[in-house]
């Protein structure tokens, strides 16, 4: 499985930043997929997250409002709309794919990372 994430950049705050991901190599049955973020200094936190194939969405509460998460079915990218960014979201993004298999087995899969940063 590979996750290749890009569009991140460096923007003001208040400005907006698409990230988008592409999945390939696998084929799964149950799995969903998100985005996480980690700022130096601190762990990796869940920022969004979406059930691939019901849409169900999920998010952290501080970015409510602010950021969208979708995914295209067909072309199985995965994206994240910032809007409203604010400093504290400066943060390395990570791609996430996690999949739920026979018997309760989980594995999870991640992208490569792309740099958001957010001036004042």
């Amino acid at each position: 499985v590979q996750l290749q994430a890009s569009g991140g950049g460096l923007v003001q705050a208040g400005g907006s930043l698409r990230l988008s991901c592409a999945a390939s190599g696998g084929t799964f049955s149950s799995y969903g997929m998100g985005w996480f973020r980690q700022s130096p200094g601190k762990e990796r936190e869940f920022v969004a997250g979406i059930i691939w194939s019901g849409g169900t969405t999920y998010y952290l509460n501080s970015v409510k409002g602010r950021f969208t998460i979708s995914r295209d079915y067909a072309k199985n990218t995965l994206s994240l709309l910032m809007n409203s960014l604010k400093p504290e979201d400066t943060a390395v993004y990570y791609c996430n794919l996690h999949v739920t298999g026979a018997g309760g087995s989980v594995n999870d899969y991640w992208g490569q990372g792309t740099q958001v940063t957010v001036l004042q």
